[in-house]
């Protein structure tokens, strides 16, 4: 049987933590967003973006507040968690507006920032209709933890028998190749060394690296500390692999019981604690994909997305929330999966792009809403690197995007040098999305990455805009009904 993901220990902590977050600041209400993205979706360049453009009034035509006139302005709040990093936002918007404008480092750990937003509320508040604020929480995370969530469910069994199916598959042949040697020539009832539990975590996680690979893109790796270890490199808990089990009962002094103590001990000192502490008190959830990614990939990595998304959501506290259950047990009821990179394709495909989000996470959001929560897709682009043209060929005119790759980029034979703009034609996404996944045709797509926009406008007041593709009507979604 599953195991249940948490315990009644659990339950009283997530209890006590949203009692602590209520009693911080009785009378002004927090929303807590959560951020997180599959790799290299840019969860970074989000929330970078998400809070320049809400401290300096960007140009957000889709956001609410804003248009009507009502969003009085914000300000960085002193941060709520001694415990967590700050986010970085200075640094970030940094590297993206210097004088040599470049993407910020990627997320590698959790961070958290605080938002104290100001607005004129349309509701009867306090008896008055007048200003009022919200601290809105930002929470970055790792796409690589979220994707640990399931194994809370999974007893190593069960897990095993998961991971092993899939480095057998076709489309992990080569990846696994090194893995399933090892995994073939070990007797998982001889007697446990750290010698083999550390020649097997070092093959599997190789494995799961080179899956993530641009040429392969898959998206269901868990676990995710093997990618992102951080200060628990070399320790037990990030030393084991998947076996098959052995013939008759297990000795406790097997190696595969050495492993099966340390994916508990995994699950114990590093899922569980990120599922208790932060994870299980959001309130809205935005899921970044780096779509496109996956398309460019092939089938494999497109249908490796959907098990991935669908698993995600399985995990998250879908449902409700009202003022008094949030008291306690906190519900996510808005989650927005976004489509990354819009801008690396033409506009002419944005909602082909949305449509192979929605289909990636169909099955998913109808649980979702079953439970009570909102789901939404939509193709964005949180900082857009290129503009777009049409260019004659022949007499024939063609839509293209024009840009500056990124250094080492390579297309057609030709390596660029983060220096030289282009017209490129992207290609086409298919009219229906389902082509995809019934013929398990790849889609053909001049995939290139691009630098950060080199010249950016200011407005009146002189901060910089960030120009961007629907990130307005993602921040409305998210945000805007607690702005009303």
């Amino acid at each position: 049987m599953p195991q249940a993901p948490t315990t009644i220990t659990d339950e009283i902590g997530i209890a006590l933590g949203n009692l602590a977050d209520a009693a911080v600041a009785p009378f002004t209400p927090t929303l807590r967003l959560g951020v997180t993205g599959l790799s290299r979706a840019g969860k970074t360049i989000f929330i970078t973006a998400l809070i320049h453009n809400l401290l300096t009034g960007g140009r957000l035509p889709g956001f609410a507040a804003l248009t009507e006139g009502r969003f009085i302005g914000t300000r960085l709040a002193e941060h709520p968690d001694a415990g967590i990093p700050r986010f970085a936002y200075e640094q970030h918007l940094a590297a993206l507006t210097g004088k040599e404008p470049h993407w910020p480092e990627s997320t590698r750990k959790i961070s958290q920032l605080r938002l104290t937003l100001k607005f004129q509320s349309k509701r009867w508040v306090s008896g008055m209709f007048g200003p009022t604020v919200l601290n809105l929480d930002i929470v970055d995370y790792p796409g690589e933890w979220l994707l640990d969530l399931p194994l809370l469910s999974l007893s190593f069994a069960e897990w095993s028998a998961q991971a092993l199916k899939r480095a057998a598959l076709p489309h992990s042949k080569t990846e696994a190749a090194a893995f399933m040697s090892e995994i073939q020539q070990t007797d998982s009832s001889k007697e446990a060394t750290d010698v083999d539990a550390e020649r097997l975590a070092a093959a599997f996680t190789d494995y799961l690296r080179r899956s993530r690979e641009d040429g392969r893109a898959l998206s269901t790796l868990p676990p995710g500390r093997f990618l992102l270890p951080g200060d628990l490199e070399g320790s037990p808990a990030l030393t084991f692999a998947p076996l098959p089990p052995p013939v008759g009962p297990v000795r406790s002094s097997s190696l595969y019981a050495m492993l099966e103590r340390r994916y508990e001990a995994y699950k114990a000192i590093v899922v569980r604690p990120f599922f208790r502490d932060h994870f299980a008190r959001l309130d809205r959830q935005v899921v970044l994909v780096d779509t496109l990614r996956a398309l460019n990939a092939g089938p494999a990595a497109v249908a490796d997305l959907e098990t991935a998304l669908t698993d995600i959501l399985s995990c998250f506290r879908q449902g409700d929330n009202n003022p008094i259950t949030r008291l306690v047990a906190r519900r996510i009821d808005r989650i927005l999966f976004a489509a990354t990179k819009a801008d690396h394709i033409h506009s002419s495909s944005h909602d082909r792009l949305e449509a192979v989000m929605n289909r990636l996470v169909a099955d998913a959001a109808r649980k979702a809403r079953f439970a009570g929560a909102e789901t939404r897709s939509m193709a964005i682009a949180a900082i857009r690197a290129t503009r777009e043209s049409v260019i004659e060929d022949g007499g024939e005119k063609h839509e293209v995007i024009v840009g500056t790759p990124q250094a080492g980029e390579v297309l057609d034979g030709k390596t660029y040098d983060g220096k030289t703009e282009i017209a490129l034609f992207p290609g086409d996404l298919p009219e229906h999305p389902d082509a995809l996944f019934e013929d398990g045709r790849p889609v053909a797509l001049n995939f290139l990455r691009f630098q950060p926009p080199q010249r950016l406008e200011k407005n009146a007041e002189g901060n910089v805009v960030l120009p961007h593709i629907r990130f307005d009507r993602a921040l409305d979604y998210l945000i805007g009904d607690w702005l009303r």
